[in-house]
């Protein structure tokens, strides 16, 4: 027999009764009756339920075991009577009589407890999350994990990619985040930078021709930490195309993403070809975000005309100013004071003085408007705006005014919490949109210069001659896909012609000689025949937390940091050693 187990904690059956067996793992929970002591042995695999009694010459070592210890048993099947039989486990209708027992690790007190759904604070999960890892709960996020990996490998082996590997070292490169540098011992005062994405190495390798690249590959951006992104590092499903436009992207990474929500969601999918193309724009006016949320159905308005010149002062005083508006969030079946008044409280913790409101009830004698906003307006105005809102009785709408950047990211959050108490939101649904047309350009609100808003190595829609009028209305050809009010993608056609390079960065303030010297490996490499070419990168912690139906990425990552960006149980970041930092010729400051 195997020195540790003839069989996995999940694979007996009621074929095996009689059978002598091996089974080695934890213990997952111990059970006193009347003298007769259960253990629940769990491994990677499963439980399976196994006893002793005071007959068994391993009964005194048995009672010495407890929660978590490995173990090691040698016993006999027996079938568990008809009515004790467990059929929530696959071992459910058989026993292990333990005739033998070997301690193969002991263990201290637990800081925490593996077995049940004990709620632990992160900073204790995180510290020993080797414990925190055997918890039911991880072992399926793990598992789940690695099988969304395995699929989506498959699935791009299956449209003709090849997966390629990019440089873990490599040179700083500005990708919108900082970077992690990493010193040279032996260029002393030089700094190597571990790579924000393979960004840069992709589209060199298509430069070389390979045509079709992918490649899991691990990213690093010292970033502020949120409950959707890793302080440290991620991994991405990152590919490239020769020879492709912005749909041909769509048509081979859409079903890839669609595909594996459908084998690991449990939800409904929307098809693929059915995703909709929203202007960034766009999305920005219906939903406060580019990164909708569509299971949610309601869209925001301009309602801007309703309140030009009306005899509510606040509204028709701002729309004297340049550039502002007034837009309207609709809200089906929210239309009772309560709940209008409960929304007006949720704009005042959001840093607003509040949020405007309508709502229509019926008074037996026909519809009316309700709110201090109809009051202010009348009925003309306020049955204009029930019009084009598509409003009925028991409805309401919330208002909001000013420039747009100020105030779409509160809408966008008011709409959603809209959804969500109305009940107007799927939660049965995974919901895609490919956003686009992304500006290339913005202008900075107080000393009007231009700059980059996206990505700058994205191809502007139009070449050459777009970058020759205004910049504000240049807009690239770069992509996101959005699920769920998650970004799952981002992507572009790429900026191949150094001529156009040279241009883009121009008008953002950037001269040829630092364009050279910031990105001179790519720019060298455009001069010798560079193919079209485009591509994405699809976040994989991301669509594997979506997956599990978590609200925070560390639940699906083994190894994450804390909120400080700290690895309690490894104690990273660490201070060097005077040796480490002679031999690099480094020196620490003190912190001021």
């Amino acid at each position: 027999m195997h020195a540790y187990r003839s069989h996995t904690c999940a694979d007996l059956t009621s074929a095996n009764v009689g059978d002598k067996v091996r089974l080695s793992g934890w213990v997952n929970r111990i059970r006193d009756h009347g003298g007769i002591l259960f253990i629940d042995l769990r491994d990677h695999y499963g439980i399976t339920q196994v006893l002793c009694d005071p007959d068994s010459a391993a009964f005194s070592d048995v009672e010495k075991v407890r929660s978590e210890w490995c173990i090691r048993i040698d016993g006999e099947v027996k079938a568990r009577d008809p009515e004790l039989v467990n059929p929530k486990l696959p071992t459910g209708e058989i026993e292990v009589f333990i005739r033998e027992i070997e301690v193969l690790g002991a263990s201290d007190e637990l800081p925490l407890i593996v077995f049940g759904d004990q709620e632990y604070p992160e900073e204790t999960r995180l510290r020993y999350r080797y414990l925190d890892l055997r918890r039911e709960a991880m072992q399926t996020n793990m598992k789940l994990r690695s099988d969304v990996v395995a699929s989506l490998r498959k699935r791009m082996w299956d449209k003709g990619f090849r997966e390629y590997q990019t440089p873990i070292i490599t040179a700083s490169s500005p990708e919108g985040a900082r970077d992690f540098l990493v010193p040279s011992r032996l260029h002393p005062g030089k700094f190597y930078a571990l790579p924000q994405a393979p960004q840069q190495f992709k589209q060199l390798i298509m430069v070389s021709g390979y045509d079709k690249y992918f490649q899991i590959a691990p990213c690093f951006r010292d970033e502020d930490p949120r409950a959707d992104r890793s302080p440290t590092d991620f991994y991405q499903l990152d590919m490239e195309m020769s020879f492709v436009t912005q749909q041909d992207v769509f048509d081979t990474i859409s079903p890839v993403i669609a595909g594996v929500f459908e084998e690991f969601g449990g939800r409904k999918v929307d098809p693929a070809a059915d995703w909709p193309q929203i202007s960034y724009r766009d999305a920005a006016l219906w939903y406060g975000t580019d990164k909708p949320d569509l299971r949610n159905p309601i869209k925001m308005q301009v309602v801007s005309e309703h309140f030009a010149g009306s005899g509510f002062a606040i509204f028709a005083k701002l729309l004297e100013q340049d550039g502002t508006e007034i837009r309207a969030i609709p809200a089906p079946g929210g239309g009772s004071r309560k709940f209008c008044d409960r929304m007006n409280a949720f704009a005042q913790k959001e840093g607003l003085p509040g949020m405007g409101y309508i709502f229509w009830r019926d008074q037996g004698q026909g519809m009316e408007a309700a709110g201090p906003l109809a009051k202010n307006i009348g009925p003309e105005r306020t049955e204009a705006i029930r019009r084009q809102l598509g409003l009925d009785v028991g409805d309401a709408a919330f208002f909001l005014g000013g420039k747009p950047k100020q105030f779409e990211g509160v809408a966008g959050k008011a709409r959603t919490v809209i959804g969500e108490e109305l009940g107007l939101t799927d939660k049965n649904r995974f919901a895609f949109a490919w956003i686009v047309d992304f500006p290339i350009y913005e202008k900075d609100a107080d000393t009007g210069a231009i700059d980059f808003e996206h990505n700058p190595f994205s191809m502007p829609q139009g070449g050459m001659e777009a970058l020759e009028g205004d910049p504000l209305d240049v807009k690239g050809f770069q992509y996101d896909l959005a699920c769920n009010g998650y970004e799952l993608v981002s992507g572009a056609i790429r900026n191949h012609r150094p001529e156009i390079m040279f241009k883009a960065f121009e008008i953002a303030g950037y001269g040829a000689d630092e364009v050279k010297k910031r990105f001179g490996g790519m720019v060298n490499a455009f001069r010798f025949g560079a193919p079209p070419h485009g591509g994405c990168a699809a976040g994989i912690d991301r669509i594997v937390m979506l997956l599990a139906d978590e609200a925070n990425i560390r639940e699906v990552i083994m190894f994450p940091m804390n909120q400080r960006a700290e690895d309690l149980m490894m104690g990273a970041p660490s201070e060097p050693t005077s040796d480490q930092l002679m031999e690099l010729r480094l020196r620490v400051m003190p912190e001021e």
